[in-house]
């Protein structure tokens, strides 16, 4: 395959703009909607580093990479072979195919590209966190969490944190009577037993969006908001016959937080 400009850009200039794009999300603050804070310095890094390779490839002259090895052996017996040196070969099947993998590659790179710079990041839906929602305590809950909370360690805690505490905890009684301030978005839920109550919710990421789990605390005592809004609940604790839901005393509707992941 010739080392044109085109098959060039389509590898190593497509690339360089996502790495770009990836950089102004974080410079914009907005990479948080894609991966987690934590490993935002990684990709970023990468994207970096990419950005060099780029500017470093276009260095190399264009056909350098073809023509390397095709003057060896041309020698042997005199001047026999130059003429067919000199006459370009037919493409072949598999060349044509790679030839064709590589334009598609470029097409999706250049649709993945510009669906980042032209879309605006949004969060994921309250209908995919409901999809999602298998009805079993969340993967990424912790004995820590646990822990911190008998000792009353709770201040950080979020809807994640809680969900995993509610779904672990072997003494639901040491929690009664702990006020909790917490935000997320409405689901549905039986929280009172009778048909009345909503679950509150909030999508956790472990590493970035695709592997978003939604957690949620069951909610009592409360008029209950629309589907999927974003409120801020306050109340308290309360075992149940063995079983933790948040007595509600006052649900606010908000607007969605800048920050609408736990992570």
């Amino acid at each position: 395959m010739r080392d044109t400009l085109w098959f060039r850009m389509l590898g190593v200039g497509l690339a360089a703009s996502i790495a770009a794009v990836t950089v102004a999300l974080a410079v914009t603050g907005r990479l948080g909607l894609y991966i987690n804070p934590d490993s935002a310095w990684f990709a970023v890094s990468m994207s970096v580093l990419a950005l060099v390779g780029t500017v470093l490839s276009f260095t190399l002259r264009l056909g350098d990479a073809a023509d390397h090895g095709h003057d060896h052996g041309h020698d042997h017996g005199g001047d026999h072979g130059h003429d067919h040196a000199d006459t370009p070969a037919p493409a072949r099947p598999g060349q044509l195919a790679a030839a064709a993998a590589t334009v598609t590659g470029g097409v999706l790179a250049v649709g993945v590209a510009g669906a980042m710079l032209v879309v605006p990041p949004a969060t994921l839906s309250a209908e995919l966190a409901m999809q999602r929602d298998t009805g079993s305590p969340p993967l990424f809950q912790g004995a820590d969490s646990v822990a911190l909370a008998v000792m009353g360690d709770t201040a950080s805690f979020g809807v994640g944190d809680w969900a995993g505490v509610f779904a672990t905890a072997t003494d639901p009684q040491a929690f009664d009577g702990t006020e909790i301030s917490l935000t997320g978005f409405v689901a549905p839920g039986d929280s009172a037993g009778n048909g009345s109550g909503f679950d509150l919710t909030r999508l956790v990421i472990t590493h970035c969006v695709i592997d978003a789990q939604p957690a949620s605390v069951p909610i009592a005592g409360a008029e209950i908001p629309s589907e999927g809004e974003w409120v801020t609940v306050t109340g308290t604790i309360r075992d149940v016959d063995g079983r933790l839901r948040v007595d509600a005393a006052s649900v606010d509707v908000i607007d969605e937080p800048e920050d609408p992941y736990e992570f």
